[in-house]
């Protein structure tokens, strides 16, 4: 009876964490849209909110929990945070100047990104399969900017390369980030991904008398949603699944990202971001569960 009703629990909580990892990714996939609504503000204010909002909302948590200190390797989390700021600069450049499509799945090129900057600075072997998921990828990018001019006066190819240049800075930021994450707590995890770009952004608050209510109210909502909900679903869902599933559900962003760029914005999508989607989302996914199984396996490695 005690068996069944633990098993009964445990198939409760699974299922709410796979419907959090879902709700998590179709919110994160709104991105876009929030960004490209705020017509008045800046793209340095927008940033501005989404870094600082989740400062305010987390410092009386951090007080109350006796987190708001610094320890372990602080300069490496300040390294990562200004490189993080410089990546949501570049993200949110993406998503104004091309195509939601377009943004989002450039963007999640970022585990690529991952496996060659580990494989450059900490000598992590790079298998045949990995080269070719790399190739891979490469080609997606390829396929998706077909038809679109290599020029900077083109603003897709200023928004796609924004993107590219996004995925790098968040890469980096995975690395650094993942060195010191057993150190702090989530809470403490988010404070540091966004307390420089909460400060570095705080000269273009200038344009805030410019802005119109409706866009200063989405401003919080945004850095609300993306900077606190988002990582809290996406948090709990990974405490009841395993990386790989909750990893592998995240990329239900990109269909979201998609689809409500087409219904609502009206954005086209095309053959060459279809096919070009495919490529890099496939080679991301595999390299992604490549990246872990290793991992996995130096860990078992290390405690034998």
């Amino acid at each position: 009876m005690r068996l069944r009703l633990f098993n009964l629990k445990y198939f409760t909580l699974n299922k709410k964490a796979i419907y959090a990892i879902i709700i998590c990714a179709i919110l994160a996939g709104s991105n876009g849209l929030l960004i490209k609504s705020m017509t008045s503000l800046t793209t340095g204010t927008i940033a501005w909110f989404r870094a600082a909002i989740p400062i305010f909302i987390l410092i009386p948590f951090l007080i109350k929990d006796r987190e708001l200190h610094i320890k372990g390797n602080n300069k490496r989390m300040l390294l990562a945070s200004l490189i993080n700021a410089a990546r949501m600069y570049l993200y949110l450049l993406a998503y104004i100047y091309t195509t939601i499509g377009n943004s989002v799945v450039l963007f999640y090129t970022y585990p690529i990104f991952v496996t060659a900057i580990e494989a450059v600075f900490y000598k992590q072997r790079i298998e045949r399969k990995q080269t070719l998921l790399l190739l891979l990828a490469f080609t997606g990018i390829v396929i998706t900017y077909i038809g679109k001019p290599f020029s900077f006066q083109s603003n897709d190819f200023v928004g796609m390369l924004a993107a590219v240049g996004a995925a790098v800075g968040y890469a980096i930021t995975v690395v650094l980030f993942k060195a010191e994450n057993e150190r702090y707590s989530k809470n403490q995890m988010i404070f540091y991904q966004n307390i420089v770009g909460a400060i570095v952004f705080i000269p273009f608050l200038t344009n805030l008398p410019n802005a119109s209510l409706s866009d200063l109210g989405i401003g919080v909502f945004y850095g609300l949603l993306i900077g606190i909900v988002v990582f809290k679903l996406f948090f709990f869902g990974l405490k009841q699944l395993s990386a790989a599933t909750a990893t592998t559900l995240m990329y239900l962003e990109v269909v979201s990202a998609i689809l409500l760029g087409y219904f609502v914005l009206d954005e086209a999508i095309t053959w060459n971001i279809i096919l070009g989607g495919i490529l890099i989302v496939t080679s991301s996914y595999f390299i992604s569960r490549m990246n872990k199984n290793a991992h996995r396996k130096e860990l078992e490695d290390a405690s034998l």
